[in-house]
């Protein structure tokens, strides 16, 4: 199975003088310029600030730009990340509402710009508790008029607080309470931190195992690729680069060629660090694979 990996990559119009991956123009095409400057084949992006309440705005020559760009140089899939605010477990009904807004604007946006797939965290509860915090997101969920080729991605947590996320019959719950088809996206250092250890082959496959138990690999159609600066069951979100962090090149090593694994796309949010970018890591992943 052909490996598609990537990064979650800017769209911006520019950056640091001294950055080779400046992009030739100014509108959301940069992040396929950005993508494949860094050798990945797939990959993800926020439409805006993701520390903010703001519309994609998005124009239709600009969407129509990234499409071509898109088939014509990478394999895909892309997928939008929604807004950080976005808490969709909410009980308070001025959050929830701008939740539910913030959802439909970028579900509409990725149908614009042909983006199967719209990332986002459960969030937090905040007192209303599990099964009443999977009762609102199932709520937020069922109100977002989803567009056909568009497909809501629930990504895993690593489980501080009241976030939900964290263990996969939260992401279990979700699914089984939604009228709407949904999927899931695992973060593996959020896995990891959440307390399923990944970090030898052995333990990959029994963590793949649980979460084929309780949420069901059809439901698994993206993994954020990142390596842990904190260990097992810390519910620390800090990631490293792939195969130098607590998850290790062994754990790292068995998630790239897990036979139920290979054909989900991987993208990286790996940090830039220690002379290191994101082009850097998806060659490591690479290294990784075994054909």
């Amino acid at each position: 199975m052909s490996l598609r990996v990537g990064a979650h990559v800017s769209i911006s119009a520019s950056r640091a003088s001294n950055d080779p991956e400046t992009p030739p123009h100014g509108n959301i095409a940069n992040a396929v310029f950005r993508q494949t400057a860094f050798g990945g084949n797939c990959g993800q992006i926020f439409t805006h600030s993701p520390q903010v309440w703001e519309d994609p705005n998005v124009d239709a020559a600009e969407a129509e730009q990234f499409r071509s760009a898109t088939e014509s140089d990478l394999d895909g899939p892309w997928v939008i990340h929604t807004s950080y605010l976005v808490n969709l477990c909410t009980p308070k009904d001025d959050l929830r509402e701008k939740s539910l807004q913030s959802m439909q604007r970028e579900v509409d946006a990725a149908d614009q710009l042909g983006i199967p797939y719209v990332n986002v965290h459960l969030g937090a509860h905040t007192g209303a508790g599990v099964e009443g915090g999977l009762d609102n997101a199932a709520g937020v969920v069922d109100d977002v008029d989803v567009p056909s080729d568009v497909t809501i991605l629930i990504e895993s947590d690593a489980g501080a607080g009241t976030k939900l996320g964290g263990e996969f019959e939260h992401l279990a719950g979700i699914i089984d309470r939604t009228d709407t088809d949904i999927d899931v996206c695992l973060d593996t250092a959020h896995v990891f931190a959440a307390g399923y250890d990944l970090s030898s082959a052995a333990a990959v496959d029994e963590t793949v195992e649980a979460f084929d138990d309780v949420v069901g690999l059809e439901h698994l159609q993206c993994i954020h690729l990142n390596d842990s600066k904190h260990d097992c069951g810390t519910n620390k979100d800090e990631h490293a680069h792939i195969g130098e962090g607590l998850i290790g090149e062994a754990g790292m090593e068995r998630i790239v060629n897990h036979p139920d694994l290979q054909s989900v796309p991987l993208v990286l949010e790996t940090p830039t660090e220690d002379g290191k970018s994101f082009a850097w890591n998806i060659d490591r992943v690479r290294s990784l694979r075994r054909e």
